[in-house]
C-alpha cells in the first residue's frame, strides 16, 4: 500500500512505500496509545470491551486491567504517572505506584461529559478534551448529561479545579489535542465538524482566540474522522482522517497521506529511536517506520529514553525540534552532531575603543553579559566534544573585494575596521581559540557566505549549529537563515548574543529568528547537551 505525497515535504517525513505492519487484532475499537520510554511497551485502550492492553516486541498482547473504566486517551506526565481519560467515570484520573488520584471531574459543580485526549505541558499543566461519547451506548455508559455544552480544560500545575480555555460554545465534540514544538500553540481538532482549530497559549496558560488551522477533513469514499492527533518534531501535524493519517504543514497545507487498511482511531511514537508510528485502527493495532520523530514532551526525557535524542536522524532535514525561549524547553542536543559558532566577537565590533564603539554595541553586549556567557558556553562544549568554529569578519587594508552595496559594508570601509593584523580584528578577551578550535573568516554578513564554513561542519558531521556572536540582528540572523535554508538546525541562545541595542536585539529574538532557529538560553542548551 503506498501512501499519498500532496507536496514533495511528505517524502522527508517518510518514505513512500513503507509497508504498514498490523502487530495485533481481534479488538473491538482500539484507542489512546502510549509508549513508556523507560520500559518500552505501549499501552492502549479498547473501550467497548472495557479492558487496556499492552503491547512490547517481546511478549506481545497482553491485557493490564478489566475493567478499565472504558478508558480512552492516555499520556504520562514526567514522573511517568499515568494520565488517564475514563469515559464511564467522566473523570481525568492519574496512576502512580498503585494509587489512583482524581485529577478532575466536575465543572461548575457538574460532571464533565467524558475526558476523551489528553497532553501534558512543560510547566506541569496538563490540557484536556471533553465531548460528550462516553455517554453514548457502546464507547462509553449511556447517560443523560448535566453540562450543556463540550468544551477543553486545564488543570494547573499542581493540581486544582479545571479551567475552561475555550468558549463553551466553540466545539460541537472536541476531540484530539497536540501542542506544537515549543508550547506556544494548542491544536484541538473538532470530530463533527471535520476541522482543527489552533490556539495560541498565553503566558498564564490559558489561551488566545483560535483560528481554522485545516478544515474539510472527511471523504465520501473512505472511512475515518479527525479524532488522535499528534506533532512531530518539525512541528507538522498527524491526525487520523479518511483512509489513514494525514499529514498537515505547520502553514495548514496538506502534506500528505499515510495510508491504513482499518478506520484509524489514536496514533503515539514509540520504539528507542522514537521513530515507529503506532496507530490503533478499529480493530487492530498498526505500526509503520517514519523518518521523523515527535516533538519532546515532558515524560520523554524520563528513563532510558532520555538518553535518546529523539528529534535527529542522520539528515538534517530530520532535526532536532524547535525548542521555546523559556525554561523547560525540552531541548535535547547530540554534542557529537552539533557545532557551536562565535561569530564577529572581535574587538571592533565589541569593544570600548573598536570601530563600531559609537553605535552602542559595547554596551550592549555588557548587559548581555555575552563574552562570559559565550566563554562558559564554550567551555561546556569542548568538554562534551561539540565542534567550536570561531568566525571572524577579516578583511585586507583598504577592504578590497567588499561591495558598496548596503549601510554595513560603507560603516566597515569608512571605519576601516576589522583590518587583518590590527588589534581591532583580533577576538575579545575571553574569547580567543583554543587548540582543536577551527576558524572560518569571511567578508559577509552570513558565515556561509563565501566561506568555508560547510566544508567544516561536514567534515565533522554536525548537522546542528548553536548559533552565538554579534550582532543578533544581522550576522547572527543571516547566518541562522541561511543554515536553516540549508537544513541545518539552529539553536540561537539568546544571552550569548548582543548587537547595537536592547530593542534591535528583542526585535530579532522575538521575531525573525523564531522563524528560522530555536530561541533559547544558554542554560537550556547546556542542559540539553547532557
Amino acid at each position: 500500500m503506498s501512501h499519498s505525497a500532496l507536496r514533495r515535504e511528505f517524502a522527508d517525513l517518510i518514505d513512500l512505500d513503507t509497508p504498514v505492519e498490523r502487530l495485533a487484532g481481534g479488538f473491538t475499537f482500539t484507542e489512546g496509545p502510549i509508549w513508556h520510554p523507560r520500559d518500552q511497551y505501549l499501552l492502549f485502550s479498547d473501550m467497548p470491551a472495557d479492558v487496556r492492553r499492552r503491547y512490547d516486541e517481546r511478549s506481545g498482547v497482553r491485557e493490564v486491567m478489566k475493567p478499565s473504566n472504558k478508558c480512552n486517551g492516555m499520556t504520562y506526565d514526567a514522573s511517568l504517572g499515568l494520565v488517564v481519560c475514563e469515559h464511564a467515570t467522566s473523570s481525568l484520573i492519574r496512576e502512580f505506584n498503585g494509587r489512583r488520584d482524581v485529577l478532575a471531574s466536575h465543572f461548575e459543580g457538574k460532571e464533565l461529559n467524558s475526558p476523551n485526549d489528553v497532553c501534558v505541558r512543560s510547566d506541569g499543566s496538563i490540557y484536556f478534551s471533553d465531548p460528550w461519547y462516553g455517554r453514548m451506548p457502546v464507547y462509553g455508559v449511556e447517560r443523560p448529561r448535566q453540562l450543556g455544552f463540550q468544551g477543553v480544560y486545564r488543570v494547573p500545575p499542581g493540581g486544582g479545579q479545571p479551567q475552561l480555555v475555550v468558549d463553551r460554545n466553540l466545539f460541537e465534540q472536541p476531540n484530539g489535542l497536540c501542542f506544537s514544538p515549543d508550547e506556544r500553540q494548542l491544536y484541538v481538532n473538532d470530530t463533527v465538524r471535520a476541522l482543527i482549530r489552533v490556539f495560541d497559549v498565553n503566558p498564564d496558560g490559558t489561551l488566545g482566540p483560535d483560528r481554522i488551522f485545516a478544515s474539510g477533513i472527511r471523504s465520501e469514499l473512505e472511512p475515518g474522522v479527525p479524532d488522535g492527533m499528534k506533532c512531530d518534531s518539525a512541528g507538522n501535524i498527524w491526525v487520523t482522517a479518511p483512509g489513514g493519517v494525514w499529514v498537515y504543514g505547520r502553514s495548514g497545507a496538506l502534506l500528505g497521506k499515510v495510508k491504513v487498511p482499518e478506520l484509524v482511531a489514536n496514533l503515539h511514537w514509540g520504539k528507542s529511536d522514537w521513530r515507529t508510528l503506532f496507530m490503533c485502527a478499529t480493530h487492530s493495532l498498526y505500526a509503520v517506520r517514519t523518518k521523523i520523530g515527535p516533538h519532546i514532551e515532558p515524560f520523554m526525557r524520563t528513563g532510558a529514553g532520555a538518553a535518546v535524542d529523539i528529534n535527529t536522524s542522520a539528515s538534517p532535514q530530520s532535526a532536532p525540534e524547535r525548542a521555546s525561549a523559556g525554561a523547560g524547553s525540552g531541548l535535547m542536543l547530540d554534542p557529537s552532531r552539533c557545532a557551536l559558532i562565535i561569530q564577529d566577537m572581535q574587538n571592533d565590533v565589541m569593544m570600548d575603543g573598536g570601530a563600531f564603539a559609537s553605535s552602542g554595541a559595547p554596551q550592549h553586549a555588557r548587559e548581555q553579559n555575552v563574552v562570559e556567557n559565550i566563554r562558559r558556553l564554550a567551555d561546556v562544549c569542548r568538554a562534551r566534544g561539540v565542534m567550536i568554529i570561531h568566525v571572524w569578519l577579516v578583511v585586507e587594508p583598504g577592504a578590497p573585494g567588499v561591495t558598496l552595496n548596503a549601510p554595513l559594508f560603507e560603516g566597515l570601509v569608512d571605519s576601516k575596521a576589522m583590518v587583518r593584523g590590527t588589534w581591532g580584528a583580533a577576538p575579545a578577551p575571553g574569547l580567543e581559540p583554543q587548540p582543536g578550535d577551527h576558524i572560518v573568516q569571511k567578508i559577509r554578513m552570513s558565515a556561509f557566505e563565501g566561506t568555508n564554513l560547510e566544508i567544516v561542519l561536514r567534515s565533522g558531521s554536525r548537522d546542528t549549529i548553536i548559533n552565538t556572536g554579534a550582532w543578533t540582528n544581522m550576522s547572527v540572523e543571516h547566518t541562522s537563515r541561511t543554515a536553516a535554508d540549508k537544513g541545518y538546525f539552529v539553536v540561537v541562545p539568546e544571552d550569548c548574543c548582543s548587537t547595537m541595542n536592547a530593542d534591535w536585539h528583542r526585535a530579532s529574538v522575538q521575531y525573525a529568528l523564531t522563524n528560522v532557529a530555536a530561541v533559547t538560553k544558554s542554560s537550556e542548551v547546556i542542559a540539553a547537551l547532557g
